[in-house]
């Protein structure tokens, strides 16, 4: 019992809310920008655009067939070959956006093909263009039923910035790691922490999409 008092001092309490911080920073800049690349990338690839399509299908299915934890290895380790340095939070979220955007770009591109195609037609037949009637019609419709699959996802990615903590990202699992470092005493106490912190984030996460389903609905 003393080594659980011991290892939530104050100043090991605050580190590992300092890794924390960090978690959320890298998960929000990542669900943002994966969020907006993945919207693209499925669009194009339900559009059908000649080659375009075919190639950006071709090079999402490659990275949603590589691990996660290859991709942060070599954006951070292989880019520098190419002239590009990135610092260890910029190739986390870097490495994260690339794996994230080809999840969601699948998950757009399902959403929207699973709207009923009388919809675009019924558009197109009141004189809106393709576009016009994507963006006006279908993918309000399509976004509103992908709600609860892209919020998994986005569960997902918070809980994969674990991973990071093999370029030394000083997120939540690398700052539990150097405290339990100092004593080995201290592992049980720190995994149950992180339990604790990932799954308070993850959850509200998940009731934040849940109102937002609910008001859409």
């Amino acid at each position: 019992m003393q080594n659980w008092v011991n290892a939530f001092s104050w100043l090991n309490v605050r580190f590992l809310l300092m890794g924390l911080w960090v978690t959320i920073y890298i998960s929000v800049i990542s669900v943002i920008l994966s969020f907006i690349i993945g919207s693209i990338l499925g669009i194009i690839r339900y559009s059908k655009i000649k080659y375009v399509s075919a190639i950006v299908g071709f090079v999402i299915d490659i990275i949603r067939n590589i691990p996660l934890l290859l991709i942060i290895f070599f954006t951070y380790f292989g880019l520098p070959n190419f002239g590009l340095r990135p610092e260890t939070i910029p190739a986390a979220i870097i490495a994260m956006t690339v794996f994230e955007s080809c999840m969601i770009a699948e998950i757009v591109r399902s959403g929207i093909q699973s709207v009923s195609i009388g919809q675009m037609e019924g558009a197109r037949s009141t004189g809106m263009s393709f576009v016009q009637a994507l963006w006006h019609v279908v993918l309000p419709q399509a976004y509103k039923n992908m709600i609860p699959t892209i919020i998994s996802q986005f569960v997902s990615l918070i809980k994969d910035t674990s991973l990071a903590t093999i370029i030394v990202v000083p997120e939540m699992m690398q700052h539990a790691q150097v405290i339990y470092g100092q004593n080995a005493n201290y592992i049980l106490p720190m995994f149950a922490a992180l339990a604790v912190l990932y799954f308070a984030v993850c959850f509200t996460l998940s009731i934040v999409g849940s109102v937002i389903g609910k008001h859409l609905s």
